[in-house]
């Protein structure tokens, strides 16, 4: 029986090994500047394919389960930021900020310019500043949040839906 047992604890070891995991703040985010009309020119400079936003709110526990079993996976860490820039809004927050246009203002209406009510709310906009796709809520997954990505950096939320995308690519 202990013999099971161990083997059991060494394959489990062994299968969470190769998932590494990173500090989704610090690993995940890139550092605002609080000017996201230069942040798109920045993204063009850096052949970006656009800016994603994660609006969230401190006390989220929707928020926290998404930084904590999925944006800490250095796999989604890694094909996001190949992609996009990513930045974290407080909806709540009094920051100040430039918005896509360089209209001053803060985080807390930059949200209500944009109709978020609830978190986390995930926003891709491409490197003129217009939005390309919305994703309120979470992914059950890695492997939704994946082909999310996908989905954007593909261009194929010009064509379809996500659920529909997600339908036709199923692994």
């Amino acid at each position: 029986m202990k013999i099971v047992i161990a083997a059991w604890l060494l394959i489990f070891s062994l299968g969470t090994a190769f998932a590494e995991t990173r500090d989704a703040q610090q690993y995940f985010f890139d550092v605002k500047m609080g000017d996201f009309k230069s942040e798109l020119a920045t993204a063009k400079k850096e052949g970006k394919k656009g800016v994603l936003i994660m609006f969230t709110l401190e006390d989220c526990p929707f928020c926290h389960r998404m930084k904590h079993t999925i944006l800490n996976q250095s796999e989604v860490q890694d094909y996001y930021h190949q992609n996009f820039l990513i930045y974290e809004v407080d909806i709540r927050g009094n920051v100040a900020m430039v918005d896509f246009n360089g209209k001053e203002t803060t985080e807390k209406a930059f949200g209500v310019e944009r109709r978020i009510y609830g978190t986390p709310v995930f926003d891709f906009y491409d490197l003129n500043g217009k939005l390309m796709t919305r994703l309120p809520g979470t992914t059950k997954d890695v492997n939704e949040f994946m082909a999310l990505g996908r989905y954007v950096a593909e261009g194929a939320y010009k064509t379809m839906p996500f659920t529909t995308y997600k339908r036709q690519n199923r692994k």
